[in-house]
């Protein structure tokens, strides 16, 4: 059986301000004609989409009409199982979920943490049992074995999940393969600047052999695609999000899982690199340097222009070469961080010219310029002689 794995779409997101609809369209294209055209011509049987449909817990409609034709052509192939994550509403994004046919398969509930989604026939039976998002305030109740409520994180919920699988497996065939969905930081992991922390209690990973006995986890909520070590006979596995929503992103190449579970064989798991609908691009210089720069006019960039004094019109003369700019930063070559150092206090002893030295490097973390010190010494002497004379302040 062929598993298509992915998560983190994050519909509705914006990059730095940028509508990302059209570039999350594309990558989505991308998805749907992989699932209806294999590169091998091997059927994908299932498709996983781990949490985090949506950006937000009230997504904008655009993005809810984009992830409604985007289901319209999976299911027309293959069996869609979704789950929440994080950053989706479980009730909206599990409407109609008893209405669906059983090609689409909505898992938002707490409830139904336990129960399978079965595939396959008799003589290859696999179940698949998909976690929405387990936040433990509301898990640790809900998946309590008694009357008293679970520890309050993130790896008592996830135990409590998987002691309820391994129960549900021990009833099933022999030979019945298992795959867990599931939305969480696994020790190991590595994070990126896009996603939203999920600490709990001060706590926010689970061991990755919390889900030893199934087959494959499909994970989501790192962006960055991964494969955190787990105990023997257990493939633990991010796809990572289908697109970049963050500079610390850069480097990542963005795909999707293709999963192939055999009966009495093991798992081989496979990364389908998705084309990015714009490259991003990080770069440092002068202006006139990154100006020079004939290279990324079609990409989103991040540019750090070290320029002593700020150019004038700094944002439009970079625009004008950079239309898909995103972030501009001035830091003058050799400045020191902001706040890495403070300018002294000022004494009745120190003069003109120290304190505007002072000022200046407090200010631009640069040392002063003699030209720089002569004009302030010549303003602070037209100010002492103008308060001399009659009137004066």
């Amino acid at each position: 059986m062929r598993f298509l794995h992915t998560s983190d779409w994050h519909l509705g997101r914006t990059l730095h301000g940028v509508d990302l609809l059209d570039a999350q369209r594309n990558v989505l294209d991308q998805i749907c004609r992989l699932v209806a055209e294999p590169p091998d011509g091997v059927p994908v049987d299932a498709v996983l989409i781990a949490g985090d449909v949506y950006d937000r817990a009230v997504p904008p409609v655009e993005a809810v009409t984009l992830f409604e034709s985007t289901l319209a052509q999976l299911v027309a192939h293959a069996t869609v199982i979704v789950t929440a994550g994080n950053h989706d509403s479980a009730i909206r994004l599990g409407f109609g979920a008893q209405l669906f046919t059983e090609r689409l398969r909505l898992r938002t509930e707490l409830a139904s943490v336990g129960t399978p989604v079965l595939l396959g026939g008799a003589d290859s039976p696999v179940a698949v049992y998909p976690f929405p998002y387990l936040d433990p305030d509301a898990a640790r109740t809900v998946l309590a074995p008694g009357d008293q409520p679970l520890e309050r994180s993130h790896q008592a919920v996830l135990a409590a999940a998987m002691d309820r699988v391994r129960h549900d497996l021990a009833s099933r065939p022999p030979g019945t393969r298992s795959v867990v969905m599931a939305h969480a930081f696994v020790v190991g992991g590595l994070a990126s600047e896009s996603e939203r922390s999920i600490v709990v209690g001060g706590v926010d990973s689970v061991a990755a052999g919390t889900f030893d006995g199934v087959d494959y986890v499909a994970l989501g909520h790192l962006h960055g695609a991964q494969q955190p070590r787990g105990s023997a006979g257990t493939v633990l596995r991010y796809s990572g999000s289908p697109l970049r929503y963050s500079f610390s992103e850069l480097a990542h190449t963005k795909s999707v899982t293709l999963v192939d579970l055999e009966p009495e064989s093991g798992v081989r798991a496979s990364a389908v690199p998705l084309r990015q609908p714009r490259a991003m691009a990080e770069l440092t210089g002068t202006l006139a340097e990154l100006l020079a720069d004939e290279r990324h006019t079609e990409d989103w960039v991040r540019l750090v222009v070290t320029d002593r004094s700020r150019p004038d019109q700094l944002l439009e003369r970079v625009r004008s070469r950079f239309p898909h700019v995103l972030q501009v930063q001035h830091l003058p070559a050799g400045a020191r961080p902001a706040g890495a150092s403070s300018a002294p206090l000022a004494t009745p002893t120190a003069s003109p010219r120290q304190l505007g030295a002072d000022f200046v490097e407090h200010v631009t973390g640069l040392a002063a310029l003699e030209r720089e010190l002569d004009l302030f010494e010549q303003a602070y002497q037209a100010a002492a002689v103008a308060g001399t004379r009659p009137g004066g302040g």
